[in-house]
């Protein structure tokens, strides 16, 4: 679903007129989450199942949590949904961005680092954990920036779903006897992998983590304060996630 600021901004002043009427005032909030779920679901039935009802920073318009991470935000009485990034202007903050960073937060020191290997660039105290897939082109751009970051370690997870080769190249990488040197000779350089054979257990593994974690894209990274990022971000951006990321 996509929505204007036009009538985001009809949809902000309708909810805060049905909030004042009397019916709503009468309303306990369990009862006003009720309406609002009834509402929904009578006249939207292949809307996901809402799994949590918050109120939003704007009088008169809820959250509505879905599908573990997914936002979506409703007015008092489920007559209106929308979907979108909602931006606090005055402290230059994507709330929206934020709340979906903390409902798909993973706790670092609980990844099974004995199934990914080791990359570590300078005194590698800051800490950086990667999702990759050996045939993604959008890996191969990160991996180069990434070569701009220095004293960080990174634990690189083989994650091979983009087919049977990403998982025969990962197979060949995870048993190199240089597990880094052979995954940035390929990523960085394109020098082809050489073939290897070994126990690959850690790769199924890693497969059953991705899903369990929502992983469906690589690359994925995970920073030391548990905040997960989607995508091939810019060396800048990682140091300003490390940065925040107190690592």
């Amino acid at each position: 679903m996509t929505f204007s600021f036009v009538r985001f901004a009809a949809i902000v002043s309708l909810s805060a007129g049905l909030l004042s009427s009397p019916v709503l005032a009468q309303l306990t909030p369990s009862a006003q989450e009720k309406q609002m779920r009834s509402h929904i679901a009578e006249r939207l039935p292949q809307f996901p199942p809402i799994e949590e009802i918050r109120k939003s920073p704007i009088p008169g318009i809820f959250e509505l949590r879905v599908n573990g991470s997914d936002i979506y935000y409703s007015d008092a009485q489920g007559d209106y949904i929308f979907q979108g990034s909602l931006y606090d202007t005055r402290q230059s903050r994507n709330l929206t961005e934020e709340r979906v960073q903390q409902l798909t937060a993973v706790k670092f020191s609980a990844l099974p680092f004995k199934d990914a290997f080791t990359i570590v660039r300078g005194n590698g105290k800051r800490q950086l954990a990667v999702f990759e897939d050996p045939n993604c082109s959008y890996c191969k751009r990160f991996e180069r920036d990434l070569q701009k970051i220095d004293n960080v370690t990174v634990h690189l997870f083989l994650y091979p779903i983009l087919g049977p080769d990403s998982l025969e190249k990962s197979k060949a990488i995870w048993c190199a006897k240089d597990r880094g040197k052979t995954w940035q000779d390929w990523m960085v350089r394109d020098v082809p992998v050489p073939l290897a054979s070994c126990d690959t257990a850690a790769l199924t593994r890693n497969l059953a983590l991705g899903r369990s974690l929502k992983i469906t894209g690589t690359p994925t990274l995970i920073f030391a304060n548990g905040v997960r990022v989607p995508g091939a971000i810019s060396a800048d951006q990682v140091e300003k996630h490390l940065v925040q990321a107190g690592s």
